[in-house]
């Protein structure tokens, strides 16, 4: 939550750059630049060789358990904005899913809910905003949790009250919530692995490639896949055969 603040805060100091071939969704983008150069010097330093060594030595089984592991502890997350979405029927679903994981599948390690049909969904407070049309408004690279946006930002303290570690740690103490914490940060980068090889070997500009990436799966996500034709390419939305001036919505 400080780390959300700060990047407010510094948005909100970064002055107005009177340059018109600034993009406009990303006014920042000095400030974005700074904090994805720093998270990627400490990615490079830190995470990248403990998430080496956690691929090549712990089996992917293992791996997989303690992925679902952690997409359970999240999962109240989802089905709470699949009912703010007003998808009733799915986030009945999510919540079931979330007491079978819990309790059949041993705290979430194995998905038994998957077994029984209960389809697992990505629904976060970012998604509810944008169904209910709100604006992604401008691109944000949150430092050392990565890229988001003004709308989307908000989903860092709602995840973070909705998850299960979060009232673990203040019923126990740190000192179990520490460790797993940092496995799960592990588990977060693992996962990530693929498309960062991607980036790091294709992209001639790695925080454009992030960036562009990132806001579109974000669109994605937010029309659950239907994307409007607008979104794909915006010259369809005119007749390019209609005469300057008289062009006609398709």
């Amino acid at each position: 939550m400080l780390i959300c603040f700060a990047v407010l805060q510094g948005c909100a100091s970064t002055p107005k750059n009177s340059d018109q071939e600034l993009d406009p969704a990303d006014p920042h983008e000095k400030f974005n630049r700074a904090s994805y150069d720093f998270t990627d010097k400490v990615d490079r330093a830190v995470f990248e060789p403990v998430v080496n060594a956690y691929i090549d030595y712990v089996p992917d089984a293992a791996q997989r358990s303690i992925g679902n592991f952690y997409d359970n502890l999240a999962y109240p997350n989802v089905a709470l904005n699949s009912f703010l979405q007003g998808k009733v029927k799915q986030g009945t679903e999510d919540t079931l899913r979330f007491f079978v994981n819990s309790t059949i599948g041993m705290f979430g390690l194995f998905d038994m809910a998957s077994h029984m049909g209960l389809q697992k969904h990505d629904e976060d407070f970012g998604q509810t905003l944008g169904v209910w049309g709100v604006k992604p408004g401008s691109y944000l690279f949150v430092p050392l949790i990565g890229p988001s946006s003004e709308r989307d930002v908000t989903n860092i303290p709602i995840g973070l009250v909705t998850n299960v570690l979060f009232y673990a740690g203040l019923a126990v103490g740190t000192y179990f919530a520490a460790p797993l914490t940092i496995l799960g940060a592990i588990d977060k980068r693992a996962r990530l692995v693929g498309p960062m090889r991607i980036r790091d070997e294709a992209a001639l500009d790695p925080y454009l490639f992030v960036r562009e990436a990132s806001l579109q799966q974000r669109e994605f996500l937010v029309h659950d896949g239907k994307l409007p034709l607008d979104l794909y390419y915006e010259p369809f939305q005119d007749n390019p055969f209609e005469p300057d001036g008289k062009k006609q919505k398709l």
